[in-house]
């Protein structure tokens, strides 16, 4: 402990002098770089990456994958066998089929169809990978949900972007490596951005919360209540009792991430701030992300600052869409709500991606856009005059990617004529998991940290590299 300020040594020699096993980690991160935990496997095609998660499901039928075979038998019942495992339909229920209320329409040079939901979206279709054949295995929001974020539909592991950030680490040492934008606060919630067993330096940096209008978000505590003088003071002084602490108790590992993340909050408060302040951007790219219409505001202000963020070195921004209490989850009324949830996404995607591509971003860059799981080809049958809805379906759904060493303007696997389950090229949210990092730089198998007596990893025991996506 000390009583005046001309006792105070510098946060350098403290962990200089300390012979308490800090190790190279806390110091690289105090003198200014950010260390990851490993190098780069091979060569990256991506160097960072946003994903656009549309909570609840949005249903691929009516989105990017066209079924013809499903308009011409309109109201007949389903001729192939449903899953064992239903999430709502019981009996005869949710067994007619349910054509597209939109028109699809070729778009681009590559041709590839989109619904008249995604307008916007449809003029950048020459940049997209379209995925068809998704699959997972849990047909509830919760399970379906962790397994996309986490590899792991039942228990508590690592999150993706915690996986990315101890894999690469940050760009800029006075950002964190993974941020996620307006979360959903159940189905998973923090779990779906938390660290777990890995170093706590690794977990998602949370800006708002679903519910809430982002452009009001702040980072809890970002702005300080003390000077710097004084924060200098309280750092040393938590400083030197985890240092009592862990000679106490040299095990404790946590301790080197406690010691990262406070340098690392003190760090923030004079650049993130900054970076959430979009109204430094001109009108034109403001009105280009939707900032000025009410639907789009909130959700192009999410995109915008997700471009701001990786920008300037942020590995892996996540922005959550989360309209309302259902979200993408139509049940019922999907008449009315798909196209609600489109036109408050439509614009502002389509502006990141050409703003990303315009500023030479897009190609080390990998956008991922989808939910958790698709929906039934089959009407939902329900008691309500609005019932046009679909239910779950984990089987076979859509997810789409751009930049980041993908092949533009190209379809990849498909589902059945239905579009119910996934027949071509099946992607297991495993082989999803895999593949990405590949993009990154890392080979899944060997982006493991060891814990309980055990090498865990992001994609567990599972696992396959799409190469056939790749430029």
């Amino acid at each position: 402990m000390w009583t005046n300020h001309q006792n105070l040594v510098s946060r350098r020699d403290i962990l200089r002098q300390a012979n308490i096993g800090f190790g190279g980690l806390a110091l690289a991160t105090v003198l200014g770089r950010e260390v990851a935990a490993t190098s780069v496997h091979h060569a990256p095609r991506a160097k960072r990456m946003i994903f656009l998660f549309m909570k609840g499901g949005p249903s691929q039928v009516d989105t990017f994958d066209p079924k013809p075979r499903l308009t011409q038998d309109h109201g007949k019942k389903l001729p192939i066998d449903r899953p064992r495992l239903l999430f709502h339909s019981v009996g005869e229920q949710n067994t007619k089929l349910l054509a597209s209320p939109w028109k699809f329409r070729q778009y681009g040079e590559s041709g590839i169809p989109v619904s008249e939901l995604f307008p916007h979206i449809a003029t950048c279709v020459d940049d997209l990978c379209v995925i068809r054949s998704l699959h997972g295995s849990n047909p509830a929001h919760g399970g379906a949900t962790l397994k996309l974020h986490t590899g792991s539909g039942t228990l508590i592991r690592p999150s993706m972007g915690s996986w990315i950030s101890y894999g690469l680490g940050s760009e800029n040492n006075e950002l964190p490596a993974f941020v996620t934008i307006s979360p959903t606060s159940f189905h998973g919630g923090v779990n779906n951005y938390g660290s777990a067993f890995l170093p706590a330096i690794y977990q998602g940096t949370p800006i708002g919360r679903a519910g809430f209008p982002v452009h009001q978000a702040q980072i809890a505590h970002i702005t300080p209540a003390a000077s710097p003088s004084q924060q200098h003071m309280q750092l040393e002084l938590v400083r030197q009792l985890n240092q009592q602490h862990h000679q106490r108790d040299p095990a404790d590992t946590d301790l080197e991430a406690r010691i990262r993340t406070l340098e690392l909050a003190f760090r923030m408060q004079s650049s993130l701030p900054e970076l959430q302040n979009v109204q430094s951007e001109s009108q034109q790219t403001q009105q280009a992300y939707g900032l000025d219409q009410p639907t789009t505001q909130d959700f192009g202000y999410q995109c915008l600052l997700a471009r701001r963020l990786i920008e300037q070195g942020v590995r892996l921004v996540q922005v959550t869409h989360q309209s309302g209490s259902s979200h993408w989850d139509q049940h019922g009324d999907l008449l009315a709500r798909h196209p609600q949830n489109a036109r408050e996404v439509d614009q502002p995607i389509a502006a990141l991606l050409k703003d990303l591509k315009q500023r030479g971003l897009l190609d080390d860059t990998l956008v991922l856009w989808g939910g958790e799981f698709g929906r039934t080809p089959t009407v939902e049958e329900k008691d309500s005059p609005r019932a046009n809805g679909r239910d779950h379906n984990p089987d076979g759904f859509t997810m789409w990617m751009a930049g980041g060493g993908v092949k533009a303007g190209s379809v990849y696997g498909a589902t059945d004529e239905f579009g119910y389950f996934a027949v071509e090229n099946q992607m297991h949210l495993h082989d999803l998991h895999a593949t990405i990092l590949h993009l990154l730089g890392l080979d899944h198998k060997r982006l493991t940290f060891r814990f309980g007596g055990r090498d865990f990893r992001l994609t567990d025991v599972h696992g396959e590299v799409a190469t056939g996506i790749f430029a």
